[in-house]
């Protein structure tokens, strides 16, 4: 991953240790107020809520530690974190694609997974390189416009 995407998800780890935890043992401490804790089903979703904290905080701790963090340097080649602009050449449709971590990949954003399989086909290439890519849909062919 880049060292923007470790610092997002160490911002967010941050933030869940501290307010995250804070906001949830107040919420518990309001529900456990309103009575009996067998009926009571706020007290309940909100200890299941917590659950779901602690995890997706035990999921951040992990991905934190295995992190291996990739340099983004100037480069003609696509490479993780490169910003590419390509051709599809079977439409002429133009699309921009920015190569990022799988758990930052948003493909309708245009951030897909390094792990993909255009990424894939991508990585390494230079401007003007065409690429063919077999996908679910078919096959594609990508001329690559820019690099940045």
């Amino acid at each position: 991953m880049t060292v923007e995407e470790l610092q997002r998800l160490r911002s967010e780890l941050n933030e869940l240790e501290s307010d995250g935890r804070s906001q949830m043992a107040a919420r518990i401490k309001t529900a456990r107020e309103w009575g009996d804790l067998k009926e009571n089903g706020e007290y309940h979703a909100a200890k299941e809520a917590q659950a779901h904290l602690e995890t997706r905080i035990l999921r951040l701790r992990e991905q934190v530690r295995a992190a291996v963090v990739v340099e983004h340097a100037a480069s003609d080649a696509v490479q993780h974190g490169s910003t590419v602009k390509v051709t599809d050449l079977g439409t002429d449709a133009g699309q921009t694609f920015k190569i990022v971590s799988p758990n930052d990949a948003k493909p309708k954003e245009g951030l897909i997974s390094a792990t993909s399989p255009v990424s894939k086909a991508l990585i390494g290439r230079r401007v003007g390189d065409e690429v063919k890519i077999t996908i679910p849909a078919g096959v594609r062919r990508l001329r690559i416009e820019s690099i940045d």
